[in-house]
């Protein structure tokens, strides 16, 4: 199922993405056939999901508003946002992207590279990011956040993926002014709407995991990221059982599964952001998401 949060007049319903026979995507509301008043509260009750795929089922398509002209709030507003840095080998420490690292690489670093973005950051897939006159140096990662389902602590390796809802693709906006003036990336991470996610919630009885899937970000149009996600270090399922023993994850919180390297040209030609320029992250199954940046 992809499954969106629709914003109405301010308040943000629970729906469905329903293909109908003309090939046509539109909208279902989810509210009258499940209770649930947020994707997230939908997400952590099994009756209310299988209510959902009944009500998908049974849709009279043509009835529907076209998804096109809905405007779609974040699929869930996570409390807590886990996101990994340099989870792709070929993606390692450095100043902006990273460098190849020959032999070593990421199998390298013992642990997964964890870091914190702040709620205030996350955005809708139809939100433009608005660079502050504070932000310099605005950059984007394009990435595939593992949205959780029901509240995980300290859980087991074997069973993490039975806490995992779906995924979602996330633009982890930083300034790296901000990101390099301390240790600690807080600051950089965390502006306000620096954290566009969406569009939908993919999840996994249609996407089980995420083997194999090609992901590419572009900037105005040019290819800066083509990686496939088998290159990922730490998969979903560690990172939940790793995670879950520290922070207890509920349902609508997000894993940001880290970014891979951007090809060498992009690195060499890398400029900060600019007023009106658009970034689209595109993977396999999941979709795309393009945010327009402005001053």
């Amino acid at each position: 199922m992809r499954l969106v949060s629709v914003d109405i007049d301010g308040i943000e319903r629970p729906g469905a993405v329903v293909t109908g026979p003309d090939g046509v995507d539109r909208v279902l509301e989810l509210r009258q056939f499940t209770g649930a008043g947020s994707l997230a509260l939908l997400l952590a009750d099994d009756v209310a999901l299988d209510l959902t795929r009944t009500a998908i089922g049974r849709a009279d398509h043509a009835s529907l508003p076209r998804l096109a002209d809905v405007r779609l709030a974040p699929p869930v507003r996570p409390q807590v946002i886990l996101c990994l840095g340099y989870n792709y080998r070929g993606h390692v420490e450095g100043h902006h992207e990273g460098h190849v690292d020959g032999e070593t690489g990421q199998d390298a670093l013992p642990y997964p590279n964890v870091f914190v973005k702040t709620p205030n950051t996350i955005g809708g897939p139809h939100d433009r990011v608005v660079m502050p006159i504070a932000a310099t140096d605005v950059d984007y990662e394009g990435e595939i956040a593992v949205v959780i389902g029901r509240t995980a602590q300290a859980v087991d390796e074997s069973d993490a993926m039975s806490y995992v809802a779906g995924y979602t693709l996330f633009n982890d906006v930083s300034d790296r002014g901000w990101q390099d003036r301390s240790s600690q990336w807080a600051l950089g991470k965390s502006v306000d709407g620096f954290g566009p996610l969406g569009p939908w919630i993919v999840t996994t009885d249609e996407l089980p995991d995420l083997g194999g899937l090609q992901m590419e970000v572009e900037r105005e149009g040019v290819v800066t990221v083509r990686a496939s996600t088998d290159s990922m270090v730490y998969g979903v399922a560690f990172l939940v059982h790793y995670l879950s023993q520290i922070i207890t994850l509920q349902p609508g919180d997000i894993i940001s599964t880290g970014t891979p390297a951007r090809s060498v040209q992009a690195q060499s030609a890398h400029l900060p952001l600019a007023d009106g320029e658009t970034v689209t992250i595109r993977v396999t199954g999941l979709g795309e998401l393009t945010t327009t940046f402005v001053r």
